[in-house]
């Protein structure tokens, strides 16, 4: 089984609708999808409700999810890690033991052919119109990941 993780800052906004939007388009008898985030202040919690929200207008339920810290361990048991933004990606590479671990983290929005660095705005702050934007942005990156994924055995 292919096992893949994203990751946030808190594990309440982009990384549970990124976790939620790729399951859509997986065979979850094959693909394991969960989320994280580099912060563990709202272990246990659901995601945000605009989060919430937002997948549930795409048909997407992500209520069942609850939100849980990033661990080393983490390395060990996914086999890709993507991460939100920037700082989520110093935070988790941090954390890397070793070049196999570097290897399996990479920022979402840099799946597609040709982009780099570029980062999932953080709409905690940013209103509806936020989360909106957020989940266009992460429905078309797992669109390509889970194209990626139907090929890996």
């Amino acid at each position: 089984m292919v096992k893949v993780l994203m990751v946030c800052l808190g594990n309440i906004c982009r990384s549970p609708l990124a976790e939620g939007i790729l399951r859509s388009k997986v065979d979850q008898s094959n693909i394991f999808v969960d989320s994280a985030g580099t912060g563990g202040w709202h272990i246990g919690e659901l995601p945000d409700a605009r989060s919430i929200e937002i997948a549930k207008q795409n048909q997407i339920n992500i209520s069942d999810q609850r939100c849980r810290k990033f661990k080393v361990n983490d390395f060990e048991d996914f086999d890709f890690i993507y991460v939100m933004d920037r700082s989520n990606l110093s935070d988790v590479l941090l954390l890397a033991k070793t070049e196999t671990h570097r290897n399996k983290v990479k920022m979402i929005l840099n799946v597609k052919e040709g982009e780099r660095a570029m980062e999932v705005p953080d709409p905690y702050y940013g209103g509806e119109r936020g989360f909106e934007k957020v989940f266009i942005l992460l429905d078309e990156a797992c669109e390509h990941i889970a194209k990626s994924l139907s090929y890996e055995k």
